[in-house]
């Protein structure tokens, strides 16, 4: 069962909803009120392993999820259009440099990946590093905190669309905020960041979010998503 915060009140009558037009209630939290909770400290149950499909094997302990070599996980529910928080945290021991420092990754729709990386005082490639969709664009700036710091990711997410015969009628569009600095400014998905020709192949509109495990102890806690 997917956890979701208290819904706030729609007007004054509590249930009643507002007139045509009128924004609604809600609480803004953290998190706020209509967010669905996927890690909320406690457990991983709202997640699946990426291996085989069985239950999320990353070690959970003191309100955080750490990345054990057990493979990537993903959400048990599909989304689509979102609003995503996300904390997440590299070692703060240091080790390796460039793509092997801190690696992981946050992926929408299972398949375009924002990069998290131990980008503090780290030299790689501009479009693999913290912040980036992966090897289509760089982050506008570098907004990293230092090595075991907790750092915050905000996207807002529109996923690709398409007719009935597969064909793109949209590209996905995502903004990225980091530890409240932006970005990706509404930057144009490509197709699969795994692809170094990227090429658009049709999926449902909903899809699971999946988390990398790239073989870094890297640290996730407080992840809720807001469907658009």
């Amino acid at each position: 069962m997917i956890l979701t915060a208290a819904t706030g009140a729609a007007g004054p009558e509590g249930d009643t909803p507002p007139p045509k037009g009128e924004p609604r209630v809600m609480d803004p939290g953290p998190p706020p009120s209509d967010a669905i909770v996927l890690f909320d400290g406690n457990d991983l149950s709202q997640w699946r392993c990426d291996n085989g499909g069985g239950p999320a094997k990353w070690e959970v302990k003191d309100g955080v999820a750490t990345v054990n070599g057990t493979g990537g996980i993903s959400t048990k529910e599909s989304f689509g259009d979102c609003q995503l928080h996300i904390e997440w945290a590299t070692p703060a021991e240091v080790q390796g440099e460039g793509q092997g420092r801190g690696n992981s990754g946050v992926f929408l729709s299972s398949r375009y990946e924002i990069q998290v990386l131990d980008s503090y005082d780290n030299k790689t490639y501009f479009d693999g590093q913290a912040g980036a969709i992966y090897k289509q664009h760089a982050p506008l700036v570098n907004a990293s905190r230092k090595p075991g710091e907790w750092q915050v990711y905000d996207v807002i997410y529109h996923a690709p669309r398409f007719d009935g015969a597969g064909k793109l009628l949209r590209p996905g569009i995502v903004t990225v905020l980091q530890n409240g600095i932006l970005i990706q400014d509404h930057v144009e998905i490509l197709g699969p960041t795994a692809n170094p020709n990227p090429k658009y192949e049709p999926h449902p509109l909903k899809q699971p979010l999946a988390l990398q495990d790239h073989g870094n102890p890297v640290r996730y806690r407080n992840i809720w998503i807001r469907e658009l």
